[in-house]
């Protein structure tokens, strides 16, 4: 690592970024998670759209890919829909 002043304050910055983004991903699989143990159509359809806002948030802060995120948004609105 360069011994500059700008160089010190990117790695912190950078390390700063890692961890909130880190956070973002781990919240969104776990709140995945729980909406896949869901059994009733009604709770999951109530849940579905605040796992989605999450989802797109990621993609527009870049930490998924966009492609990733409609795939995951496309699995579990089918899975939604299956449920009696």
């Amino acid at each position: 690592m360069a011994n500059h002043k700008a160089t010190k304050k990117d790695v912190r910055q950078s390390k700063a970024r890692n961890e909130r983004n880190r956070y973002y991903g781990k919240t969104t699989r776990n709140a995945i998670r729980d909406l896949k143990k869901l059994t009733e159509k009604a709770a999951a359809g109530e849940k579905l759209s605040d796992v989605i806002s999450m989802i797109d948030k990621l993609a527009k802060r870049n930490i998924i890919h966009k492609n990733k995120a409609a795939n995951l948004k496309s699995k579990l609105s089918k899975k939604v829909n299956t449920l009696a």
